[in-house]
């Protein structure tokens, strides 16, 4: 759940991104698993979902860490942060996402996908994001290329 005031709008990294409404200080706790917000869930559940919604899943959710057979999709504007290798966030403790620098107010807020997604394996090129597409082994969105697709 984001702790921050934030908003969407486009971003020159990929569609929509999360930007600040606010000024966030480094060091500052701007996201916290919350299980109201942030919505489990679990393997089985994923067997029953149409391949829309499984797709919808590959786009938007990532493996909850610490509880295995279980993915996490944020219900609020973290849903839609984008990657950066060069990230004003850090993921590395599971439940919680701080500020690493200071995010001025209608600044783009990024994370690094690697933190806490194993399977990401970076975007790729174009040719190969549209080899992965129709393949069914990737996603063009949140979670780029993985090393193994969501599974019903």
């Amino acid at each position: 759940m984001m702790l921050v005031r934030t908003y969407l709008a486009p971003s020159e990294i990929q569609g929509l991104g999360v930007f600040a409404g606010e000024f966030i200080r480094a060091g500052s706790l701007m996201w916290a698993l919350n299980p109201k917000f942030d919505v489990f869930v679990h393997r089985a559940e994923l067997e029953q979902l149409p391949i829309h919604m499984l797709e919808f899943m590959e786009r938007y959710s990532y493996p909850h860490l610490e509880v295995p057979g279980v993915r996490v999709v944020d219900c609020d504007d973290g849903k839609f942060m984008n990657h950066s290798d060069n990230a004003n966030t850090d993921f590395r403790i599971f439940e919680k996402g701080f500020a690493v620098s200071d995010i001025a107010v209608g600044e783009e807020i990024t994370c690094n996908y690697y933190e806490f997604d194993p399977d990401f394996k970076g975007f790729g090129s174009p040719v190969e994001m549209g080899f992965a597409l129709r393949n069914g082994r990737g996603s063009n969105g949140r979670r780029g290329l993985r090393t193994r697709p969501l599974q019903r």
